[in-house]
């Protein structure tokens, strides 16, 4: 499956595509204002278990119009670049490892934490 989708188009949306991303989905949403101008919105929307349970989804907005378009994307390509350069393309995050469910299985030490000898005993008299 392509990481960009196309979705349909609600009822004041131009243009739509979809990044799903892990646990995240981008949103990028061509809009049409009043006038008849367009404007982008990009929404993140993240799942979210409320503490009844229940599952949701917590979304984040911003509202990107033309005249902002050209200072946005310099700064988005300047940071980018930068954070590209500074740490390379690969993902470091524990999270996006590649060996992520070995090592969530693992202590940074390399230790089993299944294995009951890796832990010391303590009393309450200690405490």
């Amino acid at each position: 499956m392509n990481d960009f989708e196309n979705v349909e188009k609600k009822e004041n949306e131009i243009f739509s595509k979809v990044l799903r991303a892990g646990k995240r989905t981008y949103f990028f949403d061509v809009r049409e204002t009043k006038a008849g101008d367009y404007y982008l919105t990009i929404t993140e929307s993240k799942k979210n278990i409320s503490e009844e349970g229940a599952l949701g989804f917590k979304k984040f907005k911003i509202y990107l119009y033309k005249e902002d378009f050209k200072n946005f994307k310099d700064i988005f390509e300047e940071t980018t670049a930068f954070i590209i350069k500074e740490t390379g393309e690969k993902v470091i995050s524990e999270r996006h490892r590649d060996d992520f469910h070995l090592q969530s299985e693992e202590n940074k030490d390399g230790a089993n934490p299944t294995n009951i000898s890796n832990y010391t005993n303590v009393e309450f008299d200690d405490i």
